[in-house]
């Protein structure tokens, strides 16, 4: 037992489950891979597997919906209250998940037949624009988790937890670094229903852009919280 369960935080992990660690890494390869998938629509449709694109969303939507529906229908999903991560992760990740398997189902049923025919792309515009309405409203629902990231200090690490615990004193830190990171998400998705207007859209550059940060930020952040949150367990067990 680490001496610091004596003098600092204890916390009792039965009542505290967490798995925002694999989430994370599932939203920034899930991101990262829908900016890498709409650039080869663009430059080379035909060059694109759509089974391997099936898979990969396949993989990342089950994650996501599983431990998305689940920390979203456990209310509160833990008891030491953080109630709000229900909202700030649970919802966020099913809805992302869903997207996600949507996709996957209709990439390996019809994607090879869409790409090899004429007008595919506008095709894949049609068919994307009902449900830009969802991603236009997540949008809207992330800007607003950001704002409150900020406004109520949250997502601070406590002091014992490696790395991001050297910021527990300044709150604001990590707040507004995740939640800057929400925000771009956000904006990318509100962007994502003015985009459809047309294939070749410059909101496409702008939506890759905060896709591709973001995803790479996710996915980074996601990893290093495999040591991070294994060394606050470790530190705060009682």
């Amino acid at each position: 037992m680490s001496a610091l369960a004596h003098e600092g935080l204890v916390i009792d992990w039965a009542q505290m489950p967490t798995y925002n660690t694999i989430m994370s890494v599932a939203v920034g390869a899930g991101l990262i891979l829908l900016v890498w998938l709409g650039r080869e629509l663009i430059r080379s449709p035909h060059d694109v597997v759509p089974e391997g694109w099936a898979l990969a969303f396949g993989v990342l939507g089950f994650i996501l919906t599983t431990t998305g529906l689940h920390m979203t229908l456990t209310w509160p999903l833990a008891a030491g209250g953080f109630a709000f991560d229900n909202i700030i992760f649970g919802e966020t990740s099913l809805a992302f998940g869903v997207l996600l398997l949507a996709a996957a189902l209709y990439v390996w049923f019809r994607g090879r037949t869409v790409l090899t025919a004429e007008g595919g792309l506008e095709h894949l515009r049609q068919v994307a624009r009902p449900v830009s309405v969802f991603v236009l409203g997540m949008g809207l629902g992330l800007i607003g988790i950001a704002v409150a990231g900020v406004k109520y200090q949250l997502f601070a690490a406590p002091p014992e937890e490696p790395i991001s615990g050297a910021f527990a004193e300044w709150p604001l830190v990590e707040a507004i670094f995740m939640s800057s990171l929400i925000a771009l998400v956000g904006i990318g998705a509100v962007l994502f229903p003015f985009a459809l207007r047309g294939i070749r859209s410059g909101l496409w550059k702008i939506i890759g852009w905060a896709w591709g940060i973001t995803g790479v930020a996710f996915l980074l952040f996601g990893a290093m919280n495999f040591f991070t949150h294994i060394g606050l367990i470790v530190n705060t067990m009682g």
